[in-house]
């Protein structure tokens, strides 16, 4: 299956945020091949499915903490709005909301990022 995403590719778009490893919503957008905005309206639809365990939206310490130590060139990287953070939890929630661009995630066996 050649449309996997290289895991290279995930594993440097996971973050340690608040103890906990997570995905940027901006990240899960592009590897779903969604605008960003879409993948967040999904969310808000569907919060229930989202415990706080599952996803958390960032403050701006952590952002600032992210442009600082992580080579996101500036704040205006997340379009404005705070990102939301997706534990392996809330990505194994995530459905693409439109058809994915031929691209999958892959799983990593024995659980975990």
């Amino acid at each position: 299956m050649s449309d996997l995403v290289p895991v290279e590719i995930i594993a440097s778009q996971i973050f340690l945020i608040r103890g906990q490893k997570v995905m940027l919503d901006r990240d899960l957008a592009e590897l779903y091949g969604v605008d960003t905005a879409m993948l967040k309206r999904q969310v808000r639809r569907n919060k229930e499915r989202f415990p706080d365990d599952f996803m958390f939206a960032l403050n701006d310490k952590e952002v600032k903490d992210l442009v600082c130590h992580f080579g996101i060139p500036s704040k205006s990287y997340f379009g404005g709005a705070l990102p939301f953070a997706f534990t392996e939890q809330g990505v194994a929630m995530l459905h693409p909301p439109e058809k994915p661009k031929g691209k999958m995630l892959k799983v990593r066996r024995g659980g975990g990022f």
